[in-house]
């Protein structure tokens, strides 16, 4: 025991401060906090972050952004791990993993094949991205049980098996559940979906990678990123009135652009921070996947802490308040850019279509669609989704939907809306928003992803009829969410959205038009208001959570070799040590080419778990430069044009190797690592593009592909569909040594450029063994 005379001299000389500084090393044991309710034995240790972050700043000998802090706090070896931003790889320890079911799928096959019994970090998967939005809640998640049994079992056994907690079908969208139960101020997630970083609401780093990303963790391998770069925000001024926390974000994207973030974290800061909501920051950090950025992330502070207490994690706040000076950023930090928002300033705002970077005010959008010819009318507007489904968010819609009600007015457009968990569909469904929003005219939609990936069986157009949809997603590109190319998607906030479906149109200025009530007299609707939380504790709904047993290895997991859903992974095959010779282009790309492009969504989701199914829609999306066509691509042998993955299949049944040519950031949107494993199944070997996206980047080196980039952007016009390319010097491929290629046109004339790659030498290692995982097993075999 302490003697009293100690203690008092303690409590003396700290002022009474006991409760503030960090003294239990000398005074008492500290308690433990668990991570979360659900694995009450893995606890924060910030006590380790302590530790590296001192260790780093004793090293650099300079103040650390706070991104700084939680990611060299996560540092293998923090003493001698060399940090250089934008440059080193950093080998990292993260805290936990969590996967949505359709890249669990595939995440978890992999898993399997690594041969080991247990994942090492808590680890969750989500069931969020296999319910189709139809006809309403209920209806949908029982069709969507029925139709999904197979991939579900296999996850719920696959989870029960390796340790994994598994969510099911009707728990909710992944990012809310992470942010209601698993985030917390200085954790360090990998998610395997792009919108992972949700979570910085909560003070976390938290970042979207591809599924082998995730098995390197779930193994116990140090993970390795490219040490970013950070982007300060700083925010000034105070929120008011129709602005929200979404115009952040997007008047952000507008000035970054798709890959302005490419390579950074994205550090909001200032005495704006404090007017947002903690579910307002994780809005703001959600869509910052749409600029690029590694990650996004806020400084903890009293909206954390006041969450954190409302989701039954006082214990965390606590916590995080004795360590508070390692989960802020350090006086006098120094950020890569800085770009200033006074939020007394910003208005609403409304991004589209076809790219979430294309910023408008409100008040503008309504001129700029009739100039554009874009349509005025608004067919459907959607609220909900990861982005923008909170507590807050579904209050402030209710505020607006009840002026409307007042006035005997409904909505003109279609209005759906999807809660992000079962515990916010419970607790408006108890408050009485979810009955206000359908009065308005509102369907309330499974607790799921629905529209907002494609899952969305729309009825009320025909594919390539042209309209106009709001939504208060994240991503609107061509076709994302309908399968229409025709539909202009347009994201803002969900109050704007519905403002906007009642009004029926662009056209609609809520801030100084008015509307014309059923009376007959003109009425403007008020700026809306709402509590950030509610008054009475959440209502946490049905329970839709499996523990994993304490012991799984008598679990049996079935997978069927006849299976249209799941198929068990084959290696690939290593590299034969020779130089890509003759390589044939399967399609040099013009333009826009996202994830989505390459492994479309929607309805072929159901094939996320069997690799040579869901390789069927391999750049079924992209638009081929050689005749405007999208799934239109020259066999370079037959000449005849057929569709890309067909095109594809006859050059791999013919031991032809192909590469890709592409556009700038090529990969940009969702994580799915279908996209890199897709390419590598069919044959391909080489993506050479202008630039690429962070995610898919790795994605394809993980796969055993060479994502390389024209060290000359002007030589993407030197390559035609046409010719053969030869990729040299391979025996001698090494960092930062860039590699020649040799173009064989038709007339038999040949041209040599020069490839850039961003390969470290374990990357090298993946190439060489055919893959991540083939080199996983390798140093395993060496080791036993």
């Amino acid at each position: 025991k302490v003697p009293v005379l100690m203690l008092s001299f303690f409590q003396h000389a700290l002022n009474g401060g006991i409760r503030r500084y960090h003294v239990a090393p000398v005074l008492c044991q500290r308690a433990k906090v668990a991570m979360s309710h659900f694995e009450p034995n893995e606890y924060i240790n910030y006590e380790k972050l302590e530790k590296n972050i001192n260790i780093v700043r004793k090293r650099l000998d300079r103040p650390l952004t706070l991104s700084e802090k939680i990611v060299y706090g996560h540092l293998d070896d923090p003493a001698k791990q060399e940090i250089e931003r934008g440059k080193t790889y950093l080998r990292l320890r993260p805290d936990r993993v969590a996967m949505q079911d359709a890249t669990a799928q595939m995440a978890m096959l992999q898993f399997i094949s690594s041969g080991l019994p247990k994942v090492a970090v808590p680890s969750t998967i989500h069931c969020d991205h296999l319910i189709e939005a139809q006809s309403g809640g209920d209806k949908d998640l029982r069709r969507a049980k029925d139709i999904n049994q197979e991939v579900y079992n296999f996850l719920a056994t696959a989870g029960a098996k390796y340790g994994v907690g598994f969510w099911k079908p009707g728990s909710g969208i992944i990012h809310q559940i992470i942010l209601e139960n698993y985030s917390y101020p200085g954790v360090m997630l990998i998610g395997t979906d792009s919108h992972t970083p949700n979570g910085g609401g909560l003070g976390g780093i938290c970042i979207g990678v591809g599924g082998a990303d995730a098995v390197d963790v779930m193994a116990g391998i140090p993970w390795e990123l490219k040490c970013p770069k950070v982007i300060g925000v700083k925010l000034t001024g105070k929120l008011s009135g129709w602005s929200s926390p979404k115009d952040v974000i997007l008047k952000v994207a507008g000035i970054l652009t798709v890959k302005g973030g490419t390579g950074a974290i994205i550090e909001y800061h200032g005495p704006g921070v404090d007017s947002i909501s903690c579910t307002g920051m994780a809005t703001i950090c959600n869509m910052g996947a749409e600029i690029g950025a590694t990650t996004s992330i806020f400084p903890y502070n009293a909206r954390m802490k006041k969450y954190l207490g409302k989701t039954g994690r006082a214990d965390i706040a606590a916590l995080a308040d004795e360590f508070q000076q390692h989960l802020v950023p350090d006086p006098g930090c120094h950020y890569d850019q800085v770009i200033e928002i006074n939020l007394s300033e910003l208005k609403p705002h409304i991004n589209g279509p076809f790219t979430p970077d294309l910023a408008h005010p409100v008040s503008d959008i309504g001129a700029v669609a009739e100039k554009e010819g874009w349509p005025v009318d608004i067919r459907v507007g959607l609220i909900g989704s990861c982005t923008n489904s909170s507590y807050e968010d579904m209050g402030r819609s209710a505020a607006v939907a009840k002026q409307a009600l007042a006035h005997g007015l409904k909505c003109k457009s279609m209005f759906t809306i999807t809660p992000g968990s079962e515990q916010i569909r419970a607790t408006i469904e108890r408050d009485g928003y979810a009955q206000i929003l359908r009065e308005v005219g509102g369907l309330v939609l499974a607790n799921a992803c629905g529209p907002c990936i494609g899952q969305w069986d729309r009825k009320d157009i025909k594919k390539g009829e042209k309209n106009t949809i709001v939504t208060s997603y994240n991503r609107n590109f061509t076709g994302r969410n309908d399968a229409n190319p025709e539909t202009h998607a347009f994201v803002t906030s969900p109050e704007i959205v519905t403002a906007l479906s009642i009004a029926g149109t662009l056209k609609f200025n809520p801030e100084t038009d008015y509307l014309t009530g059923a009376d007959g007299k003109k009425f403007k609707l008020e700026a809306p208001d709402a509590d950030e939380l509610p008054k009475l504790e959440f209502d946490p709904g049905q329970d839709t959570y499996q523990y994993p047993p304490k012991d799984g290895s008598g679990q049996h997991v079935d997978v069927s070799p006849t299976s249209q859903r799941l198929q068990l992974l084959e290696p690939f095959d290593k590299w034969d040590g020779k130089d890509l010779e003759d390589m044939l282009i399967l399609i040099k790309v013009k333009g826009k080419c996202t994830t989505d492009h390459i492994s479309a969504a929607g309805p072929w989701l159901k094939f996320r778990g069997h690799l040579d199914n869901i390789s069927n829609n391999l750049l079924i999306g992209a638009i081929n430069i050689e005749n405007g066509k999208a799934n239109s691509v020259r066999n370079a042998l037959t000449q005849e044009f057929g569709p890309v993955p067909d095109t594809a299949r006859y050059y791999k049944k013919m031991g032809i190797k192909w590469a890709v040519i592409g556009d700038e950031n090529y990969g940009e949107g969702s994580s799915r690592e279908h996209a890199a494993l897709e390419p590598r199944h069919l044959g391909g070997r080489v993506i050479i593009t202008k630039s690429f996206a962070r995610i898919h980047e790795t994605n394809l080196k993980k796969q055993g592909l060479l994502p390389l980039t024209f060290a000359d952007p002007a030589d993407y016009n030197k390559i035609h569909p046409v010719d053969k390319l030869s990729i040299v010097g391979l025996a001698d491929f090494a960092p930062g040594k860039p590699l020649k290629c040799i173009i064989k046109h038709p007339n038999g004339s040949q041209e040599t450029i020069m490839l850039n790659h961003t390969f470290n030498e374990s990357q090298i290692e993946w190439f060489q063994a055919g893959s991540a995982l083939n080199r996983m097993k390798e140093l395993q075999q060496k080791s036993s």
